[in-house]
């Protein structure tokens, strides 16, 4: 038997069954915590760009809907700018948070985010970057949140230059990371495990 060489998790150390619960306390029925649940509101009647709504579903390894995961985004705004104190580039809108948090629904799985479309950003050597948003997903059983991004199916040339797509080898793979779009609806499938899985991250 391999040893480990550290202590094994415990069950508090997992995300577990109430992740919902920590996080979206709210959306779980428990008033008190917060007056509105972190991260459900992007944008305002100010913010600029082109306004979109991003949705869809996550699958794990047998195609069963995961009810009970939670979401994370990250974006920049309309310009290509963040809303961060390491943003030295520009001042980002400040009518736009640039994060976002939402749980699936237990009836459908479904999760929504109210957002713009990303202006580009560069790459660390310079190169410009397809437009994308950055995705956590955290659920039961996923210890370490899992990274990925979703970017736009228009962009194709944008997409086809892109310093991380580009690194993808095997290239099928990239479109599991572009999602479908429909008017203003962009809908963005995660396939945990499984032929479709979705490229995951590792940073």
């Amino acid at each position: 038997m391999q040893q480990l060489g550290y202590l094994k998790e415990t069950p508090s150390q997992t995300a577990g069954p109430y992740v919902h619960i920590g996080l979206t306390p709210n959306f779980c029925d428990i008033s008190g915590v917060y007056d509105s649940d972190l991260g459900v509101a992007m944008v305002n009647d100010k913010t600029l760009g082109e306004r979109i709504t991003v949705t869809g579903r996550i699958f794990d390894g047998a195609g069963a809907l995961v009810r009970d995961a939670v979401i994370e985004i990250w974006q920049a705004d309309s310009a290509g700018l963040y809303n961060s104190p390491s943003e030295m580039r520009g001042a980002a809108d400040p009518n736009f948070t640039g994060w976002g948090r939402c749980p699936t629904r237990a009836e459908d799985g479904v999760y929504s985010f109210e957002t713009v479309k990303p202006g580009r950003v560069p790459f660390k050597d310079g190169r410009r970057q397809a437009p994308h948003i950055t995705f956590w997903i955290v659920a039961r059983g996923i210890n370490i949140g899992l990274h990925t991004r979703m970017y736009f199916p228009e962009e194709t040339e944008a997409n086809a230059a892109d310093p991380l797509l580009l690194r993808i080898e095997h290239r099928e793979r990239v479109a599991t990371m572009v999602a479908t779009r429909d008017g203003v609806t962009c809908h963005f499938d995660i396939h945990l495990q499984g032929p479709k899985e979705t490229v995951f991250l590792d940073i």
